[in-house]
């Protein structure tokens, strides 16, 4: 396995620190409550977002679920924005009015978030087959939980998108969990990979919980994408720290297992990066010292968005239907 260039490693781990801190600040001061949004936390598996967007490298564009935030940061980066709009203020993403479920950034390819499970699986066929005629070699990466494989929507989406040959990645950041029912007590078979290996699909898989790995796999599934003009689906283990919705732990749940905690916190995606980085040579002073940089820009991002206005009644009535620019 090549070594990945110093400057792509150290970005994965700024865009995983950025993802995490941005988080560690919503547990510190959630309970405020100035952030008038539901949280569903993605902490603990950044590597998903951050690896695939990081493949993508800007030529590409993304759907996800609720749990957007790892996502939304990872392919938009802009966490003024962000914190605008979990505070529900007009410096927002949407001006304050979408809250942390439905974050987009357009221009960046973030094409939006959807608080309805599986809602994003069409869409992003919608937007791949746009690609497939106005932009060759543009993909489009759809993520959503282990839950949504559950849904009609998942398997016709499939269906299609091999039919037609679109250029989609199908990103399944399996966590074992839907809401906080277990795999093998929904479903009536044991390998989801070796039920879509059946279609006109690439498939990959990884359990890692490694960023430069799911990168690795990002960039194979979008050569593969291109070559062989078929979707893929990545099916990417991993495991959330905190409670399916909210900003706290759960794990003397009766749904959670000690044990698989304590594995999935013993690779923590960041702190193997982290690791690795000073391995291959970085100094530690160096990364604290990126880690200061984005920690002081993120806590003025949080009050900027304290001191920006809330939006006022008239924007109700404005990005409901189509307007013209």
């Amino acid at each position: 396995m090549t070594t990945l260039p110093r400057e792509v490693s150290l970005g994965l781990y700024r865009t995983l620190y950025l993802a995490r801190y941005c988080e560690e600040v919503i547990v510190r001061i959630y309970l405020d409550d100035e952030m008038k949004t539901p949280m569903h936390m993605s902490m603990g598996q950044e590597a998903v977002s951050v690896g695939i967007c990081g493949a993508l490298a800007g030529n590409g564009d993304v759907i996800t679920s609720y749990r957007s935030h790892a996502t939304y940061l990872a392919q938009a980066g802009d966490h003024r924005r962000f914190f605008g709009e979990l505070h529900g203020r007009t410096n927002g993403t949407a001006d304050g009015k979408s809250g942390s479920m439905h974050l987009a950034d357009i221009p960046k390819g973030m094409l939006g978030a959807s608080g309805i499970v599986g809602a994003g699986i069409p869409m992003a066929l919608g937007a791949a087959f746009a690609n497939q005629q106005q932009a060759p070699g543009r993909v489009v990466a759809v993520f959503f939980g282990d839950g949504a494989v559950d849904e009609g929507v998942f398997w016709e989406s499939l269906n299609i998108a091999c039919a037609m040959g679109l250029p989609v990645m199908f990103v399944c950041e399996d966590n074992d969990l839907a809401v906080h029912t277990r795999v093998t007590d929904r479903r009536g078979y044991a390998s989801l990979a070796e039920i879509v290996r059946r279609y006109n699909c690439v498939v990959l898989e990884d359990e890692s919980n490694d960023v430069e790995a799911i990168y690795r796999l990002g960039r194979s599934a979008i050569e593969q994408i291109l070559s062989q003009k078929c979707p893929a689906f990545l099916n990417i283990r991993t495991y959330r720290y905190l409670e399916h919705c909210g900003t706290g732990p759960d794990t003397d749940a009766p749904y959670r297992k000690p044990a698989e905690d304590a594995f999935w916190k013993g690779r923590d995606c960041v702190a193997m990066q982290r690791n690795r980085l000073i391995s291959a040579g970085v100094s530690e002073a160096d990364i604290i010292k990126l880690e200061r940089a984005i920690d002081a820009d993120v806590e003025a991002s949080v009050k900027i968005a304290k001191q920006s206005p809330h939006p006022d009644k008239a924007s109700l009535y404005r990005g409901v239907f189509y307007e013209t620019p």
